[in-house]
């Protein structure tokens, strides 16, 4: 019996340690890894605006949105939440409009295996939140009157 007790002890502080530290460095790295996908396809994107038009004018068939604007909004989103993503602000909602892009990638421009990938992490990021190595858990500790 005491055995058996000592045992779960011994488990439970492991446990602790794994969901207090280990979890959260790799939250860490899902963050800077997937968010740099993002960020890095973003700068892209801002570094040549008409090349980005031209490309979801004749190669990414976007349905509804007009290119331009297909463009130059996921420029916008994936540089700022890509960007959010890595410094680890608002890591539930930046991670929902990365959902949605790929979501999109995935049904309407091209099928990748890796889509599915970034929508698991990014699913971990919106349900876990970006863990106590992140902007959002410094601000979560400013008292507010």
């Amino acid at each position: 019996m005491i055995k058996c007790a000592r045992i779960k002890n011994i488990y439970q502080k492991y446990v602790n340690f794994l969901t207090k530290y280990l979890a959260s460095i790799l939250l860490l790295a899902i963050r800077i890894f997937v968010g740099l996908v993002f960020f890095k396809s973003g700068l892209t994107k801002f570094s040549n605006v008409d090349q980005a038009i031209i490309l979801f004018t004749y190669e990414y068939s976007v349905p509804i949105l007009p290119p331009a604007f297909a463009a130059i909004s996921s420029m916008f989103f994936e540089l700022a939440c890509g960007g959010a993503l890595i410094v680890g602000i608002f890591t539930r909602l930046a991670a929902l409009p990365l959902i949605g892009m790929t979501l999109v990638i995935q049904i309407f421009v091209f099928q990748n295996p890796e889509h599915f990938y970034w929508l698991f992490l990014l699913a971990t990021l919106a349900i876990y939140g970006g863990g106590i190595f992140s902007a959002d858990k410094i601000c979560s500790k400013i008292k507010c009157n």
